[in-house]
């Protein structure tokens, strides 16, 4: 199974998820791979057989500078019920924690994406073994899913 973690992270939280997802992934015998989404290649995460994207939250619930380019370059994508799951980091003092995360996870359903039906919201950074073990617990329901459905997707 080829799953696909894009994600942006300025202080190193959201990278620190993504890395104990893809630990997870590839303790299941997952092929993953994992970019900056400044770096990514749209059309390419229609390819795999998940998706994860992960954003930290700026500001008042608004998308990172270096998540934009990515965000817009959806508009038009076909991801044809690719199950899909966003998380992020966020700080419970701001008024719209980890926003990013829900606006990336309606993008991918605008887009066509099977979006599974929870987040993964962490409170800056994964530092707790609760945290952790949160991360891990959603790398595997996520992967748990997608071996349910797999023959339910059809690619283009």
């Amino acid at each position: 199974m080829r799953i696909f973690i894009g994600y942006v992270s300025m202080s190193g939280n959201t990278e620190d998820i993504a890395n104990i997802l893809q630990d997870e992934l590839l303790a299941k015998g997952c092929e993953v791979v994992l970019e900056c989404l400044d770096t990514v290649d749209v059309e390419e995460i229609t390819t795999y057989n998940g998706i994860f994207i992960g954003s930290y939250t700026w500001g008042d619930g608004d998308l990172p500078y270096e998540a934009e380019d990515f965000y817009e370059e959806l508009n038009g994508l076909k991801l044809n019920s690719i199950p899909a799951a966003c998380f992020g980091s966020g700080d419970h003092a701001y008024p719209k924690f980890c926003a990013a995360v829900d606006t990336f996870s309606q993008k991918l359903k605008s887009c066509g994406a099977n979006v599974y039906n929870k987040t993964l919201k962490v409170e800056s950074s994964p530092e707790t073994e609760e945290q952790e073990m949160e991360c891990r617990q959603f790398a595997h329901t996520f992967y748990s899913w997608i071996k349910k459905m797999e023959g339910n997707i059809h690619y283009v």
